[in-house]
């Protein structure tokens, strides 16, 4: 069996798409070694799915069966008025868009699954991170922020939407990072509402706001999603994002205050532009890109999870394909994922346009049509068509078999 090359790959950030990256690499014997600025493998998170093509790569990965196991069991959700009132409800899984097998999980869990699978035979070096990329004839240099120097043969940014791998490989975010022209905000709260694994969704023109609980937390999570310009704040200072997010709803009703008032005690307060990630290509010499920090598509498009999963199966895959012969690997990947990347981020500007209404006649015209389409029969198939679009894109790729060394 001819060896494979370049065997030393260090993947920065221990992400979805960075946990699945290692664990496919691992597979098709290569040596992983994964970074991580956080100190431990992170908890919690808000609810995600995994649908479509993504299905068959956990299934690929043996660990389907506990993803079933770990999920949310939301029941259904509502839609309601500044004074509380359910103006239309549906089931959990019609409310969430799935269909079949798809699954909806907190993102910790599912971390902490892919993270199970790789922690006793992946290097990984949390509270720690890349400082600088020095690429020569035979590796990358890479100088960690706990002062050690190392040499890879090969580079993965993992590292989301901010990735600091991607400024050093190609180039400062605002090249790559295009606002949608929303923000969205979401952290743990008490379940004051005695929530059951449902969700509650206030909207008013600009503004989104829900809470919800889920089978996996005794309290519930706020989730807070507006219209806005380009807010200037530093991404490290939480309390001047917390105001940010204070001033977007003042004044607004329903539960808004109460779950506004929560956010002091908040362990996990997520405040973030809602932004895609374009660009030409994904790969520079030796350093290549996968999940968020090449194509985030945006929580609004409800298929980052999935992007990252896939993303790290197909370029573990052709790296494989290609015995560690990065540079026909690199445009396999590209070839393989690109039309997939680009049916998914469609979605985002698409589905946040139905999620933050504009204006007081389209919140009003929508709470009509959404309470007189819960009276109507054949409600489920009226919303199938509506979520068919998501669907379509989730599986926009044929996942191939990459032979295991």
């Amino acid at each position: 069996m001819e060896q494979v090359q370049n065997k030393r790959v260090l993947v920065s950030g221990a992400s979805i798409a960075g946990t699945t990256l290692a664990y496919w690499l691992l597979r098709h014997g290569f040596e992983p070694t994964v970074v991580e600025r956080a100190p431990a493998h992170r908890e919690g998170g808000y609810k995600i799915d995994v649908r479509g093509a993504a299905l068959e790569v956990v299934k690929r990965m043996g660990v389907m069966e506990e993803i079933r196991r770990e999920r949310t069991d939301v029941q259904g959700g509502s839609i309601v008025t500044a004074t509380g009132k359910r103006v239309a409800s549906m089931d959990g899984d019609t409310f969430g868009g799935r269909e079949g097998e798809d699954a909806e999980i907190l993102r910790g869990d599912l971390g902490r699954i892919l993270y199970d699978l790789t922690k006793g035979e992946v290097e990984y070096l949390f509270d720690n991170s890349v400082v600088s990329l020095e690429e020569g004839p035979d590796g990358v240099e890479v100088l960690l922020e706990s002062g050690e120097r190392r040499v890879f043969d090969l580079v993965v940014g993992a590292d989301g939407l901010h990735s600091h791998t991607r400024a050093l490989a190609f180039g400062p975010e605002e090249r790559f990072v295009h606002d949608l022209g929303y923000y969205v905000s979401i952290y743990s709260v008490p379940n004051h509402l005695d929530l059951d694994r449902w969700e509650l969704t206030y909207v008013s023109p600009n503004r989104t706001a829900l809470t919800y609980s889920t089978a996996k937390d005794t309290g519930a999570k706020a989730m807070f999603l507006f219209a806005s310009g380009p807010l200037e704040y530093d991404r490290r200072d939480p309390v001047a994002q917390k105001r940010l997010l204070a001033e977007a709803y003042a004044g607004e009703g329903w539960e808004v205050p109460r779950l506004l008032e929560a956010v002091g005690d908040a362990p996990d307060f997520y405040f973030d532009s809602l932004s895609q990630v374009r660009m030409d290509r994904w790969s520079k010499g030796r350093t290549v890109l996968v999940g968020d920090a090449a194509y985030c598509a945006s929580p609004a498009s409800g298929q980052g999870t999935s992007l990252a999963l896939v993303g790290g199966y197909v370029l573990a895959g052709e790296l494989a394909a290609a015995l560690g012969g990065y540079e026909a690997a690199f445009v396999a990947y590209e070839s393989a994922m690109r039309p997939f990347v680009e049916a998914n981020q469609k979605l985002g500007p698409a589905n946040v346009k139905h999620m933050v209404m504009r204006t007081k006649g389209q919140v009003w015209v929508q709470l009509k049509m959404l309470a007189l389409m819960n009276r109507l029969p054949g409600k489920e198939k009226m919303m199938a068509k509506v979520l068919e679009p998501i669907h379509r894109a989730a599986n926009a790729i044929t996942l191939k078999e990459y032979e295991r060394r």
